[in-house]
């Protein structure tokens, strides 16, 4: 199998993480829940963890870092942790709908929430940002790139908004956001900034204090190789969320609050010691690799050849940001995905016959992104989105363009 759906989970591993895993269930006890030596060993691989999360996101300290499950549960706590009846949040066509659902329940109960579209979009209010002048291609085109609509989002970030919601990559088109700037747009309005980083933590370099992020929201099992059932939120010091979740904590047993202390504010219950001993390793390794700038070097690479291989093929059409592929000018670069279609065809019958006859696994359909096919205009039609890891080959990204040419 050519494994090209790793925006969606990692498939290949390091060796380490598998082997840290198995360590772990035999040598492992309960963190936080006793003094005898399985206990404390888990205690220390977590917090060794928690350590190497906080220094590859430029956080403020190991025990601002909580686990979770995945990105969703961390958006989860970071969004109902914040936002309260009567509170305006600003965010984004662009998301998946592990922020898209959160506000939507939320607006229920009160919460008024902004959603900033792209340039070109299909809503008439996008298309008027269009060039007059421009050519139905050239708007064909502009609306296919999918870029975030960043004077709209300026001007809706300002005094009285509690929240900004981001991805700071599209998990549909790899186009990446310049963070810094919208932080800095926060910062000045008062604004808490929440950014989704599931698509680049462990792939692109991410500084919350340089960024100006207040939450930062994680997966362990996409970019940083780790197991599923990790993840976690980073938050700024002097933040406090209203706890998700509450129970048992290993501290504070007679209180009957739960304890407000990071981390275990945001820790409710036993924590995925193993999973999470698997993400330790996954994160020295990416240490040892050289880091996340040679991962993104390298995966960008096969995507960007990928791209070049298929680009001529009669009838497609690629969604995202492409100059960077192109040998252009783009300064935030891209995430390593190539999102396509192929005339009329279905995504789904095109990826369902990727890997029955060529064993290419890819991604089609929605992707849990319906605001973003909404303003490409792939709500019926879906796209073909494949994603690469620094474990694939450049044997294996031309036996893909291969295939999909013979469609």
């Amino acid at each position: 199998m050519i494994y090209l759906d790793s925006a969606a989970t990692s498939f290949y591993r390091p060796p380490e993480v598998a082997e840290a895993v198995a360590d772990a269930i035999r040598t492992m006890g309960n963190c936080s829940r006793g003094t005898y030596e399985t206990a404390l060993d888990s205690a220390r691989v977590i917090f060794e963890a928690r350590q190497l999360v906080n220094e590859l996101f430029d956080g403020d300290g190991a025990e601002q870092v909580a686990f979770t499950a995945n990105s969703t549960e961390s958006l989860n706590m970071a969004i109902k942790g914040i936002l309260k009846p009567g509170d305006l949040a600003v965010t984004t066509v662009l998301e998946h709908n592990s922020v898209l659902r959160p506000l939507y329940q939320l607006e229920e109960q009160g919460v008024k929430v902004i959603r900033v579209g792209c340039l070109g979009g299909t809503d008439k209010r996008a298309a008027e940002r269009a060039d007059e002048e421009a050519s139905e291609a050239d708007e064909d085109l502009l609306r296919c790139q999918g870029l975030l609509d960043m004077e709209a989002l300026r001007r809706a970030i300002r005094p009285g908004v509690k929240a900004v919601i981001v991805t700071h990559a599209s998990n549909l088109t790899g186009n990446v956001q310049d963070i810094r700037r919208i932080g800095g747009w926060c910062r000045k309005a008062g604004a808490l900034f929440i950014v989704d980083a599931s698509q680049t933590a462990g792939v692109l370099p991410i500084s919350m204090k340089e960024d100006l992020i207040d939450i930062l929201c994680f997966t362990g099992h996409k970019g940083l190789m780790g197991p599923q059932g990790t993840g976690g939120l980073c938050v700024r010091k002097g933040i406090v969320l209203e706890p998700l979740l509450s129970g048992g904590s290993g501290i504070q047993t007679y209180s009957k609050r739960h304890p407000l202390q990071m981390p275990t504010a945001l820790e409710a219950g036993t924590l995925n010691g193993h999973g999470i001993a698997g993400l330790r390793a996954a994160l020295l390794w990416i240490k040892s690799c050289g880091g996340v700038e040679a991962i993104r070097q390298h995966e960008n690479m096969l995507a960007k050849a990928f791209y070049q291989k298929v680009k001529k093929i009669p009838g497609i059409r690629f969604y995202g940001d492409y100059r960077a592929y192109e040998g252009e000018e783009s300064t935030m670069g891209r995430a390593a995905m190539v999102t396509l279609n192929l005339g009329d065809e279905d995504s789904g019958e095109v990826s369902d016959w990727l890997a029955q006859e060529y064993q290419v696994a890819t991604r089609s359909g929605g992707h849990c992104a319906p605001l973003m096919h909404q303003a490409l205009g792939t709500v019926e039609q879906g796209a073909v989105r494949f994603s690469f890891s620094y474990f694939n080959t450049m044997e294996q990204v031309e036996l893909a363009a291969a295939a999909l040419a013979e469609y």
